[in-house]
């Protein structure tokens, strides 16, 4: 007779410790701000100028999920199967063209790239070009996007600050003396955070400053084609075209969900931006890059762009006017000519951080200027967003952010 069997010991489950060493990199790489203030401002109640979203209300649906239906019924396996790292060559074209008639740029498709969004230009340009301690050149005040991908290869940001008309000269001139600064990257057009558009002269003038060096320029034109007024100053790459990476995006004009940007650059350059991409992601979303290709073809882009413009100018004008009748003396903003953002400067011993506290508790996010300076600085500064609130919201949320600041400069 088999005897008692004993009872079966269940042993507590070990908690695992997990010590990771983090490479050193990850150290010196900052939050996105924006993204952790996207979190706080996920209530619809509250009316938000924190991100730098593009109005829904502007998003072609119809006409993009027309071209998706077109795509996956004339040639849908083909749209649903791997591709090539470069991207699909008929938006590639489309890309060149658009270059040659918008900005007399004779760029030919092969020195296109589709990426995933114009950040993965970033992150790819970083790593072919950056290595630990190399110099780059920044705006200042500077996009937040570009400090933090760039600092994943640990380089030392030199900035220079930001005028009305582009970057001080001077200040530019002795950033690139010695010949050592690896690369100048800069927004010319509507520039994140500040709104400012670089003059022709001040192109010009950083052109020729340029010119004389081994700097590699990197010109991010995600706000190339939201210009509300006047004629578009021509892009750096025309003066220095086989030094300067062009960066775009779709983002902006088309709809940032489907992640598609691209870069542009010289032949040699062009070939490594290939193996990083193939060592990345093998190639972006092609089914994203079909339905955007037929879209593009089957749509009159540049009517959907001024129906973007005159609202964004709207939307734009009537921040402006708000502010000018709320705001208390010793506030001052940017007025941009395109975009999406206006630059805020506080009256003297008014904290930034402090408004955006007082202020969300009034229901209204905006963003403290502090995450676009690498060296300090931006405490008393604001970047608001007026793309993304229709004017009610945008006059309502601008009244109580002018009774917040007068509060605390009474």
């Amino acid at each position: 007779m088999a005897g008692k069997q004993k009872p079966v010991q269940v042993q507590e489950p070990v908690p695992l410790r997990l010590t990771c060493a983090f490479a050193r990199r990850m150290h010196a790489t900052p939050k996105s701000f924006i993204r952790e203030i996207l979190k706080v401002t996920e209530n619809p109640d509250i009316i938000s100028f924190a991100g730098g979203l593009p109005n829904p209300d502007l998003i072609d649906v119809r006409g993009i999920a027309q071209a998706a239906t077109d795509v996956l019924r004339d040639d849908g396996r083909a749209a649903l199967q791997y591709a090539t790292t470069e991207g699909y060559p008929p938006l590639r074209q489309y890309i060149a063209d658009r270059y040659r008639t918008r900005l007399g740029l004779d760029v030919s498709p092969e020195e296109i790239l589709i990426t995933n969004g114009s950040q993965q230009c970033l992150d790819l340009i970083g790593k072919i070009l950056v290595d630990p301690g190399d110099r780059i050149v920044i705006e200042r005040p500077g996009y937040l996007g570009a400090i933090q991908v760039f600092s994943l290869y640990e380089p030392v940001f030199v900035p220079v600050e930001l005028e009305p008309e582009g970057p001080d000269p001077a200040a530019f001139e002795t950033a690139l003396a010695g010949g050592d600064a690896k690369l100048f990257y800069g927004i010319p057009n509507s520039q994140n955070p500040s709104g400012i558009t670089y003059s022709e002269e001040r192109r010009k003038a950083c052109v020729d400053i340029l010119a004389g060096t081994r700097t590699i320029v990197v010109e991010d034109d995600a706000y190339g084609e939201l210009r509300f007024s006047g004629r578009s100053p021509p892009p750096l790459k025309k003066y220095l075209p086989d030094q300067t990476i062009l960066t775009g995006s779709l983002s902006k004009i088309v709809a940032p969900g489907m992640r598609l940007g691209w870069v542009c650059a010289h032949l040699p350059i062009m070939d490594q931006l290939v193996v990083a991409k193939q060592a990345s992601d093998l190639h972006s979303n092609f089914l994203s890059q079909r339905i955007a290709s037929r879209y593009l073809e089957d749509t009159d882009i540049d009517a959907h762009i001024r129906k973007i413009r005159d609202a964004y100018r709207k939307q734009r004008d009537c921040m402006i006017a708000t502010m000018q009748d709320v705001m208390p003396e010793g506030v001052s903003w940017t007025e941009p000519e395109g975009g999406m953002f206006i630059w805020v400067t506080l009256p003297p011993g008014c904290s930034s951080m402090e408004v955006f506290t007082h202020a969300l508790r009034e229901q209204v996010a905006v963003l403290p200027g502090i995450p676009f300076y690498i060296d300090g600085g931006g405490t008393d500064t604001l970047r608001l967003n007026f793309s993304n609130a229709d004017t009610g919201r945008i006059a309502e949320g601008i009244e109580r952010l002018g009774q917040v600041i007068r509060s605390m400069t009474r």
